[in-house]
């Protein structure tokens, strides 16, 4: 089984490779040193295991975990963290393997033979157990792989049935996230014109008509005007005079 290491400390990274050397099961294709970089590197190595840890600057293990189960083919997680209280409490309440530091060669042994796939629900269920604060990045999906969008170059989300479009100055992406959930996660950034749409507030140039006669923002950078809602439009008039 090929496996990655994902520890933003380097003798714990050497100790789980020394660990792993004593069995020619495992090969240990690559070493991570944050939730980005193991996002990369199990698209580009395709790991049969992640080993990763939870506690990481910028992106932790969890959120990494979050998107790289949205992969098609998306390899087995086992969290590995030196925190025995809340986060040991989520993994044993969903049957998730995690090693706790210092990793015992026995247990890791164990926790690899028993690694399971981990599903959407208790990823999702463990992000709201561990994530503090909001994301940094947007994962959307484009042509078969992942990619990060800053939240700073989303100018705003719109909603459409099941799905929701996600739009930067270049690009247009459909993400499987709520309006609901986003506006929640980021109120101070994204606000709502319409019960389809959330803009970000950094982002907004004024308000104009469209052909219709009805109000509309419009945006820098983007010709792109959203419909804003006769219940909106009072705040939103008196957002973009105030900034």
């Amino acid at each position: 089984m090929n496996v990655l290491i994902v520890d933003d400390e380097q003798l714990a990274r050497q100790r789980l490779r020394k660990m792993l050397s004593t069995t020619s099961e495992y090969q240990i294709i690559g070493e991570a040193e944050n939730g980005e970089d193991a996002l990369r590197k199990t698209q580009t190595f395709n790991p049969d295991v992640v080993l990763m840890d939870i506690r990481m600057p910028g992106m932790d293990g969890i959120e990494a975990a979050s998107y790289i189960n949205r992969m098609s083919k998306p390899p087995a997680i086992i969290f590995t963290t030196a925190f025995s209280d809340h986060a040991l409490n989520a993994f044993e309440a969903h049957a998730i393997d995690y090693l706790l530091k210092p990793i015992k060669q026995s247990r890791l042994e164990a926790a690899l033979e028993a690694a399971k796939r981990i599903n959407k629900s208790q990823l999702s269920q463990l992000y709201e157990n561990e994530a503090s604060g909001s994301r940094h990045k947007i994962c959307v999906k484009s042509r078969g792989s992942l990619e990060l969008i800053p939240i700073e170059e989303i100018f705003y989300f719109k909603a459409d049935q099941k799905y929701v479009t996600l739009r930067t100055a270049d690009h247009e992406y459909l993400i499987e996230e709520s309006l609901k959930t986003l506006e929640e996660e980021f109120p101070s950034r994204f606000i709502r014109i319409h019960r389809n749409a959330l803009v970000a507030q950094p982002m907004l140039n004024g308000l104009v008509k469209n052909t219709e006669g009805h109000a509309c923002v419009s945006f820098t950078e983007i010709d792109d005007l959203l419909e804003v809602s006769r219940r909106h439009l009072p705040f939103i008039r008196k957002t973009i005079k105030s900034s």
